[in-house]
């Protein structure tokens, strides 16, 4: 994806549908129909959203959401305290007297106060990442009418597997496998499990 790796970044902030778009003209330029879609954290936030629209113009047999990001949390006392941080600190830093003594601060504001992610990201990958994790797609869900595997890993921080759990209860025809001591990332923590999961799920 665009910002994402090694690709290049976009030229301006991108939200889901962006990412949406760019997918399902890959889709259509490469003529491909009747797939199975695998999506990690925004990978899968990406897939719920444009399945949930429907009108693809392609037929997706299945769907394999893994740590899939989409639910979005009401913000705990220290991320509102964070957050009116980085407000003030908007205020202040942005007057023409604060961008003349300190022309940096508030960008080194924001990389501070932000996740790991965000920190290392580019000014314009910053503000994608804003508009990505600010959307839930909860109420989406329940429209996602293709079988769905979910795979989990129990310790995630970044999706915490109560998502999993909504989302395998939201959506139509889901399944929830979950993996004790596994991260975000529990796809390199049980590959050999995972991929016998998915070929199973196909049908393989």
């Amino acid at each position: 994806m665009p910002g994402f790796g090694e690709s290049e970044e976009p030229k301006e902030a991108w939200n889901t549908d962006n990412f949406i778009e760019l997918v399902k003209e890959f889709i259509k330029i490469n003529k491909i129909d009747n797939i199975t879609l695998i999506g990690h954290s925004n990978g899968g936030r990406i897939a719920i959203k444009m399945l949930s629209e429907g009108n693809l113009g392609f037929k997706v047999r299945r769907l394999i959401l893994i740590g899939s990001a989409g639910i979005v949390h009401k913000k705990t006392a220290k991320q509102k305290a964070k957050l009116s941080i980085v407000k003030l600190g908007k205020k202040v830093l942005n007057t023409r007297i604060a961008k003349k003594i300190a022309p940096n601060a508030l960008e080194n504001l924001k990389k501070k106060m932000g996740s790991v992610d965000y920190r290392n990201a580019t000014p314009v990958m910053r503000n994608t990442l804003v508009k990505l994790v600010n959307e839930d797609l909860k109420d989406r869900l329940p429209k996602v009418n293709v079988p769905t595997l979910l795979l989990w890993g129990e310790n995630d921080t970044e999706t915490p597997i109560e998502d999993a759990k909504i989302m395998e209860k939201e959506i139509p025809n889901a399944g929830l496998v979950a993996f004790k001591g596994c991260s975000h990332y529990v796809f390199l923590e049980r590959p050999v499990q995972i991929n016998n999961i998915i070929k199973n799920f196909m049908g393989k």
